[in-house]
């Protein structure tokens, strides 16, 4: 059983095996370090920096957390990745969809050769990840009453006018889960999705410079946007036994930037 942080924001029963895709920094490192704060083991999924992965893992409370890379867009990759996660921690009790890019920029006037490597990248990952390694994942979820969360976004309903195949990942990604979530719920696994705008990590960190990100944070009557660690602990929440019937919801954590 991992020692669990007392300064950490939660405190679990009892260890679970965790899958965070997308976790080598940024929102996934602090969800990483939400579960791992709540008692629970954790794989810290990477696409490409192993440096970074290493340091999150070294820096999350307890013992048994592991690391692995992959591309989550292939197949074989996701597969890889679900199989070492049952292997190296015992099981699989949670996974977070979390791993996504925004990147390139693709506004309508771009090239149709820019605009077609910039959907097909963005949907791989944001969507076909999640969808590759959710399904690899179900199997041994089911074996556990398990739960899936996925990372979605304020943009699938307010729109990227410089990426609009982020918004469509996103919409889609929301739908996605819904669809999951009736599909297994007889199998006692909950699908979850939390829709933040802006947050102040990963992707976020550069909007948020100058007077664009003055005017991003007075989107919120709060006059600021979420932190990494407020989205992670609505996360953990969502992964929890107490959310089982919350499954299907998206639930907005944009500050009111964004009613729908």
């Amino acid at each position: 059983m991992p020692v669990i942080d007392e300064d950490c924001y939660g405190a679990g029963l009892m260890s679970r095996a965790v899958l965070v895709t997308g976790a080598s920094g940024g929102l996934g490192a602090a969800i990483a370090r939400a579960f791992a704060c709540a008692g629970d083991t954790v794989m810290v999924h990477y696409a490409t920096d192993a440096e970074r992965a290493r340091t999150v893992v070294d820096e999350l409370p307890g013992t048994g957390h592991a690391m692995f890379g992959a591309d989550v867009s292939a197949p074989e990759q996701a597969q890889r990745l679900v199989d070492a996660t049952v292997e190296g921690l015992g099981g699989l009790d949670v996974v977070v969809n979390n791993a996504g890019t925004a990147a390139p920029e693709h506004p309508v006037d771009c090239s149709f050769e820019q605009w077609q490597q910039a959907w097909q990248h963005i949907i791989s990952v944001n969507l076909l990840g999640a969808a590759y390694v959710s399904h690899c994942a179900i199997p041994r979820l089911r074996q556990r009453r398990g739960r899936i969360v996925n990372v979605g976004s304020r943009a699938a309903y307010r729109g990227m006018p410089t990426a609009p195949a982020y918004a469509a990942s996103k919409a889609a990604l929301h739908a996605f889960g819904q669809s999951l979530a009736v599909a297994v719920g007889n199998d006692g696994i909950s699908v979850t999705t939390v829709a933040p705008g802006v947050v102040d990590a990963g992707m976020g960190t550069p909007f948020l410079r100058g007077e664009v990100g003055e005017a991003i944070r007075n989107q919120s009557p709060f006059h600021r946007v979420a932190t990494a660690e407020e989205v992670a602990a609505a996360v953990l929440y969502l992964a929890s036994p107490e959310a089982e019937f919350a499954s299907g919801a998206v639930l907005d954590l944009n500050g009111a930037s964004y009613l729908r």
